[in-house]
């Protein structure tokens, strides 16, 4: 945990959908790995400091929905790094839908939730580059009774695996499962649309209204997507967080948020990348999702990065994802990339350009010094 200023900074988005930027020079000071204060004038401050030079301050993505195993490695694509490889593209949390890629997964009842708690203690103990993973999302197979939730919240895991990848695949077997989970604090992901992986089920827009879980994993299809028409549906007829992934479908993505920005509804939206997966890894999907939604929707860019930093902080209950006093400090410093025809990383963003990722701060904390994945800033730190 780090103290720093970061003093100069142009312009802040905040995350927070109902304040979402802040149009004026700036400083952000961190005491203990803590946002202790913005402020507004000149500042006196003795420690470490970061002059931004007028570039633009925005939250460390949070990516709502990927599929770790343990440590820096994925068996999926047999890489190694790309948790790394995501700190460069402004990623410092990632949230389990199921560690389902882990070779030989055990299907019983006591096997996920050894998986599970393996998991979950493994990544609280170890950050890959520093990057916060809330690891061990149980995945439900039958035999799971009441007192294996009891048991497992109690020991660390709060979180269950997106409904569909374990041999529990009817509303009818999940509902139970899903309240003994509610009951005891976890939070529940349900996988939407075609078979992702073998073993796994289509999931349909009226599963969904029957299970009523807190996410609805990859509306737009992880990789096959529902029609609109029974996405549309689950948006009307739920108060679940609304998730759009990378590795989706493009056309539903462009739908749905389209729909949910002319609704009033980006409260809800949450962005994920849904890998490593048979798409691969992608270090700049969260970035991507953020810039087409923006781009081809018309949705602001500090409101688009709230999809996937407040928002998703809301949904989880976590404690970074926002600019504000208290937070952890977990930052971008973004800029217009270098052959942009924005100014600024908002009008980049706007016109669908990655901005160019000068610093990445996790807990006050410098990990990344420019984005070897991203375009170079237009301004130099």
């Amino acid at each position: 945990m780090s103290n720093l200023l970061i003093k100069n900074i142009g312009t802040i988005f905040t995350g927070d959908i109902n304040d979402p930027i802040i149009e004026r020079r700036s400083s952000i000071l961190v005491e203990s790995g803590k946002i202790k204060k913005i402020l507004f004038d000149d500042v006196s401050y003795e420690g470490p400091t970061l002059d931004a030079n007028g570039l633009t301050v925005c939250p460390g993505f949070i990516d709502s929905h990927t599929h770790p195993v343990l440590g820096d490695f994925t068996p999926r694509q047999n890489q190694i790094g790309f948790i790394d490889s995501s700190l460069h593209g402004g990623v410092t949390a990632m949230i389990s839908a199921g560690e389902v890629h882990l070779p030989g997964r055990p299907g019983d009842p006591d096997g996920v939730k050894a998986l599970a708690i393996l998991a979950q203690r493994s990544f609280a103990r170890f950050r890959p580059s520093g990057v916060k993973v809330y690891g061990g999302a149980l995945i439900l197979e039958k035999g799971l009774r009441e007192e294996d939730f009891k048991e497992l919240r109690e020991k660390g895991v709060w979180l269950v695996g997106e409904i569909g990848l374990g041999s529990v695949k009817t509303p009818e077997e999940a509902k139970e499962m899903v309240y003994w989970a509610k009951k005891y604090g976890m939070k529940v992901l349900m996988h939407v649309g075609g078979t992702s992986i073998p073993g796994s089920s289509t999931v349909t827009c009226e599963d969904v209204l029957k299970v009523k879980p807190d996410v609805c994993c990859h509306l737009n299809g992880g990789p096959t997507s529902i029609p609109f028409s029974e996405a549309k549906k689950i948006i009307e007829n739920t108060d679940c967080a609304i998730e759009i992934v990378h590795c989706g479908n493009p056309l539903s993505a462009f739908e749905i948020a389209k729909y949910m920005k002319n609704n009033g509804l980006l409260h809800r939206l949450i962005i994920g990348n849904d890998a490593p997966s048979g798409t691969g890894v992608i270090p700049l999907g969260i970035w991507r999702v953020v810039n087409f939604i923006s781009s081809l929707c018309g949705i602001p860019a500090e409101i688009a990065v709230c999809c996937a930093t407040g928002n998703t902080q809301r949904v989880f209950g976590l404690s970074h994802g926002t600019i504000k006093e208290g937070m952890d400090a977990d930052i971008q410093i973004i800029d217009a990339p270098m052959g942009s025809q924005g100014k600024d990383a908002k009008t980049a963003i706007e016109a669908g350009d990655i901005p160019g990722i000068a610093v990445v701060i996790v807990d006050g904390e410098i990990k990344v010094k420019t984005s070897r994945n991203t375009p170079p800033p237009w301004r130099k730190l």
